[in-house]
C-alpha cells in the first residue's frame, strides 16, 4: 500500500496523466478512393450564400481534385483556363466530437497564393452561424509566408477576426511531412507542431462569446487559392500543386465526457 501511494503521489508531482488517451477515430487513407462513411465533399465557389467562401478565395472546389493515392489524401490545386480548381472535404454529420486530441501528419505545398488548412467548425453552425459556432485552425499555411505556420481561433468576442493567433517559424516547412496536433479541453486549446507546443488559448473569462468550444465540432481539410489571407496575388506558374495528408487521428481521455 505504501508503494502504491508513493507512486500515485509521484505521478501527481511530475504531472503525468492518470488516465490514458483512447484512439476514437482515425483515417489512414488506405485504398484508392475517399471513405464516404467518414468524409463529404464541399463543392463550388460558395455562391450564392458565401461567394469566395467569405474570404474572396478564387478556387472552385470539385471532388475531381480530391484523390486517395499511395496512402495519402491528395488535394490538388490547379488552374484550367481562367479558373482555379481545388478540393475540400469535411466530416460534418459523419464524425463530430467534443474534447480530445487531433493529430494530422501532412506535407504542405509551396507557392505564392496557396492556402492549405487543417481546421474545425462547431457542429451547430447551421443553427447559430459563424463565428458563434467557433472555429479552430489547427494548421494554416500561406505560400506568401514560406516558413511560417499559423494556429488560430475565431470567436464571437473577436467578431470573427483573427485576433487569437500564434505564428511559428519553421525553416523549409514544405520540404517534408510534419505532424500538427491540437489538444482541446473545456478550459484550454493547445497547439503543437512535431510535438513542440506552440500556442495555448485559455481566456480568463470563458463564455459563449470568448470560448465557444464546449460543444461538438467537425473536421475540415482544404487547399484554397488566393483570398484575403492566402493572396491576393497568385503565382500562376506554380500549378498544379498538391496538399498531402498521411493520416488523421482523434484521441480522447477515457474519462472525458
Amino acid at each position: 500500500m505504501k508503494n502504491r501511494i508513493s507512486i500515485f503521489g509521484l505521478f501527481l508531482l511530475i504531472g503525468f496523466p492518470l488516465t490514458a488517451q483512447e484512439l476514437i477515430w482515425e483515417e489512414n487513407f488506405d485504398g484508392n478512393s475517399l471513405n464516404m462513411e467518414n468524409w463529404s465533399y464541399e463543392t463550388g465557389d460558395g455562391c450564392p450564400d458565401l461567394c469566395g467562401w467569405g474570404n474572396n478565395e478564387r478556387q472552385i472546389y470539385s471532388k475531381d481534385y480530391v484523390a486517395v493515392k499511395d496512402g495519402n489524401l491528395v488535394i490538388t490545386a490547379d488552374k484550367v483556363g481562367d479558373a482555379y480548381y481545388s478540393g475540400k472535404v469535411n466530416t460534418k454529420d459523419k464524425f463530430e466530437f467534443q474534447y480530445g486530441t487531433v493529430e494530422v501528419r501532412a506535407k504542405l505545398p509551396d507557392g505564392h497564393g496557396l492556402w492549405p488548412a487543417i481546421w474545425m467548425l462547431g457542429a451547430n453552425i447551421n443553427e447559430v452561424g459563424w463565428p458563434a459556432s467557433g472555429e479552430i485552425d489547427i494548421m494554416e499555411f500561406v505560400g506568401r509566408q514560406p516558413d511560417t505556420i499559423h494556429n488560430a481561433l475565431h470567436t464571437p468576442a473577436s467578431h470573427g477576426n483573427t485576433e487569437n493567433i500564434k505564428t511559428t517559424p519553421i525553416e523549409n516547412v514544405t520540404s517534408d511531412f510534419h505532424v500538427f496536433k491540437m489538444n482541446w479541453t473545456k478550459d484550454a486549446i493547445t497547439f503543437y507542431i512535431d510535438d513542440k507546443k506552440t500556442y495555448v488559448f485559455s481566456p480568463s473569462e470563458k463564455n459563449e462569446k470568448t470560448y465557444p468550444y464546449r460543444h461538438p465540432f467537425y473536421l475540415l481539410l482544404n487547399l484554397a487559392v488566393g483570398g484575403n489571407f492566402g493572396g491576393p496575388e497568385v503565382d500562376d506558374s506554380i500549378f498544379p500543386k498538391q496538399f498531402l495528408i498521411d493520416y488523421v487521428k482523434v484521441y480522447k481521455y477515457q474519462d472525458s465526457k
